[in-house]
């Protein structure tokens, strides 16, 4: 067991940062406007998230460079200055909501402000200054530590609250068995498959591969173990939603949605089951947080030093391929996660709706692009070696996701 749980490490951290409250919300309102009819969706989508991670560690097990790297060597510094561009404008919005959400979660905890926007906008506020605490305080040891914490807690009181409401063996075998999807309910469906996972935060997984220094013969093993672990974790906490949201008539959206299911709760099982599934909300929003707080100011650092090139394309900033890809320690590192921990405090008294529109439109996109630089990179014994060339099943699971996504993408264009 604890050599399990430390083959495990990573890809709980990717769990803990992929799940928001927007996941948890997404999936209780699928479950509230289909029933459990859909929760063979929220297992669809977490195996095609699991297929795209582990392109991710199989690309970097082989080549010893991080995926951004592989980008940037084969397709060129365009690719990284576009991506460069997304991420900037992710970070804002992500930061901005996740934020919110933890201030959300944490007035209703602690009302001890009178108007809850108040409410939300300091507890957001101080929720991001305790998150640059972690991350610069005690390293990936602390912040691996308080992960784990972090998702223990939303995982026995999601799963604990949705056995407590449970709709019968039957309807829950039938929604995770027998595919279908109830009429007028495609969107619904839709958004509980791809929101399973998160979408950037997958990029995060080689730079905590590096923390682990996993490489070597039997890595892309131990990472499939991880990975398997991580998205059964993801795929259980999108059916636990779908059930609570099937049992219980709610309204709202984001971590306010998860504010109103817990009144609703405390009206069916007890104020203190109310209350425990608000501290469940709020480790999975924090943890979310963190998450991006501590990861993606490695994905900025890395991609910087690949576009100025100060470290070449396969060569660590670090040294090895096996250390970490930055210094985070460095400049480029800490500036980010000053920035992002702080800009996107503006977005708790804004909307910017309009920009927000733009953003969720080249989001719906990045699923797709990643699997298709998957299909390239890791399809080329060339590139990879044989050993870790992609096998033909892969190549198509790898297709179906580029043409999934892609289809979401081209439905959020043509809705925005």
């Amino acid at each position: 067991m604890k050599r399990f749980l430390t083959i495990i490490g990573p890809g709980l951290l990717v769990a803990a940062t992929g799940i928001g409250a927007g996941d948890l919300a997404t999936a209780s309102f699928a479950g509230s406007a289909l029933g459990t009819a859909v929760l063979w969706a929220a297992l669809a989508g977490a195996f095609l998230k699991f297929v795209v991670t582990e392109g991710l560690a199989r690309w970097q097990l082989a080549t010893g460079t991080t995926l951004l790297e592989g980008v940037i060597a084969h397709f060129g510094r365009a690719a990284g200055w576009l991506f460069l561009a997304y991420l900037l404008l992710w970070s804002f919005f992500v930061g901005s909501a996740l934020m919110s959400a933890c201030g959300v979660a944490l007035h209703a905890l602690v009302p001890v402000f009178d108007e809850p926007g108040r409410g939300k906008v300091v507890f957001g506020i101080l929720s991001s200054l305790a998150g640059i605490f972690l991350v610069l305080l005690g390293g990936y040891g602390l912040f691996e530590k308080v992960m784990k914490v972090a998702i223990a807690l939303m995982f026995l009181v999601v799963v604990s609250t949705a056995v407590a409401l449970w709709p019968g063996t039957g309807a829950v075998l039938e929604g995770l068995l027998v595919p279908a999807i109830p009429e007028g309910g495609l969107d619904w469906t839709l958004a509980l498959m791809g929101g399973v996972g998160g979408t950037v935060t997958v990029l995060c997984y080689g730079y905590w591969l590096r923390e682990e220094n996993r490489g070597g013969q039997g890595a892309l093993q131990t990472s499939r173990i991880d990975l398997a672990a991580a998205y059964a974790v993801t795929a259980l906490f999108g059916i636990a939603m779908v059930i609570i949201g099937s049992t219980v008539e709610i309204e709202g959206r984001g971590a306010g949605l998860l504010v109103t299911l817990s009144e609703r709760l405390a009206e069916t099982l007890g104020p203190v089951a109310g209350t425990l599934f608000l501290l469940g909300a709020l480790g999975a929003v924090f943890s979310s947080l963190l998450g991006v707080w501590q990861a993606v100011p490695y994905l900025f650092a890395d991609l910087w030093g690949q576009l100025l090139g100060t470290h070449g394309p396969g060569e660590a900033a670090g040294g090895s391929a096996l250390d970490d890809a930055v210094d985070t320690r460095s400049l480029p590192y800490r500036g980010y996660l000053a920035a992002l921990a702080l800009l996107p405090m503006a977005g708790l008294f804004h909307s910017f709706r309009e920009v927000q529109k733009a953003y969720a439109i080249a989001g719906a996109w990045f699923l797709p692009v990643l699997a298709l630089a998957l299909l390239f990179l890791n399809g080329r014994a060339g590139w990879v070696g044989p050993r870790y060339k992609s096998r033909p099943a892969t190549q198509v699971v790898l297709l179906a996701t580029l043409a999934f996504f892609s289809w979401i993408g081209w439905r959020a264009m043509r809705q925005g």
